[in-house]
């Protein structure tokens, strides 16, 4: 069987984890947590970086962060994962789902504005398969009317966006904030794990203390504060030292894990492309504007039918591909709370849309046998 996904190691994991339980520190906010941190600030220029045991925590410190509240309105594309969405639900918001682009799954930023409403308070742009959405246009609506971006980066790591005035921006350090994860099916791993990335230093004090259970433990242990309390609301969002101490082997190795992933999608591509354009199967597209991080590789069938009998064929002959997301404005929880557009492209990705293997150590001639099994 050649798996959907495996994760990667680059043998330096253990290492680092038994350094840091030997340092007598596993609790969280050590070396390693302030080394990986340290790292995406300088990478990539976000104004400070916080880890999180999940993109789902940095989701929900984000909603914190704006002070999310019962009857605001947050736009966010429906074709998305559930976390894009809890995290604001959790806090009593009124998801207004917006339909995807033509071309490719990310939302339409041309459709937002005739979903702002006074009550609107966010966007969230959602990065799928690390390719920009449309930030020049989704900033400007942010500014035009007062609203925080928040971009749902959690496929996005090392992914770049080109603005209008020329300048390349990593994605994640566009909008106010930015969520990322580091689970076991991304490009950079912790198994589980995520990082919330604040570019407006109006966030930056307030989010090391949501980040700390509402304390200012931080504060405290750098001698900013003589007394060590409960000054917010917050929650236990810091992963351990352990998670950290794995991610760090990761990123040592990030440009090496980067060259391998771009040359397994460009295989891919090449691959498929005359066979895609002669069966009516549309590839992936990436915007001048934006970069490819090689995060995944997909196919847009033509109809349900169609996936349907490629994901069976490639089943049997062990080779394991999955659909992605369905629809979140048509869930069991959300169908009677969602204001009634038909979100056409959204849910023509849920039905179209299959994912092929991709993981480091795919072979070429792996890829090969996934190629030629397609065709076939």
């Amino acid at each position: 069987m050649i798996p959907f996904n495996k994760p990667h190691l680059t043998g330096k994991e253990t290492h680092y984890m038994y350094d840091a339980v030997s340092t007598g520190k596993i609790s969280g906010n050590g070396k390693y947590t302030k080394m990986c941190q340290e790292f995406f600030e300088k990478q990539y220029g976000f104004e400070k970086c916080l880890l999180t045991t999940s993109c789902t925590d940095a989701l929900e410190m984000a909603a914190l962060l704006i002070n999310i509240e019962p009857g605001d309105e947050v736009i966010m594309p429906s074709y998305t994962f559930v976390s894009t969405s809890n995290a604001f639900i959790l806090r009593g918001a009124t998801i207004i789902f917006a339909d995807s682009e033509t071309d490719n799954p990310n939302l339409d930023a041309s459709k937002i504005e005739a979903l702002i409403t006074p009550k609107t308070k966010a966007i969230v742009p959602v990065h799928y398969a690390g390719v920009a959405c449309d930030m020049d246009t989704i900033m400007a609506l942010a500014e035009k009317y007062n609203l925080f971006v928040v971009e749902d980066a959690a496929q996005a790591i090392d992914s770049f966006y080109t603005g209008k005035d020329g300048v390349k921006r990593a994605l994640g350090s566009i909008g106010h904030l930015a969520a990322f994860s580091f689970h076991e099916t991304k490009n950079i791993i912790s198994g589980e794990g995520g990082m919330l990335a604040i570019n407006d230093r109006q966030f930056a004090d307030r989010a090391e203390i949501i980040w700390e259970k509402g304390t200012n433990r931080s504060s405290f242990f750098r001698g900013e504060v003589d007394k060590y309390g409960w000054v917010d609301m917050g929650s236990s969002f810091l992963p351990s030292e352990i998670i950290s101490a794995f991610l760090w082997a990761q990123l040592e190795e990030l440009e090496d894990i980067q060259n391998k992933r771009k040359h397994i999608w460009q295989l891919y591509y090449d691959a498929l492309q005359d066979w895609a354009l002669a069966t009516n199967v549309k590839l992936p597209v990436v915007p001048e504007y934006a970069t490819n991080n090689a995060h995944m590789f997909y196919l847009v069938c033509p109809d349900l039918a169609r996936r349907t009998e490629l994901i069976n064929k490639l089943k049997a002959a062990d080779i394991w591909c999955v659909f992605h997301y369905l629809s979140l404005h048509k869930s069991p929880f959300y169908t009677d709370k969602h204001y009634g557009a038909t979100l056409a492209q959204s849910d023509h990705y849920s039905d179209c849309l299959v994912r092929l293997p991709f993981y480091y150590d795919l072979s070429d001639a792996d890829i090969q046998k996934i190629t030629d099994c397609i065709k076939q």
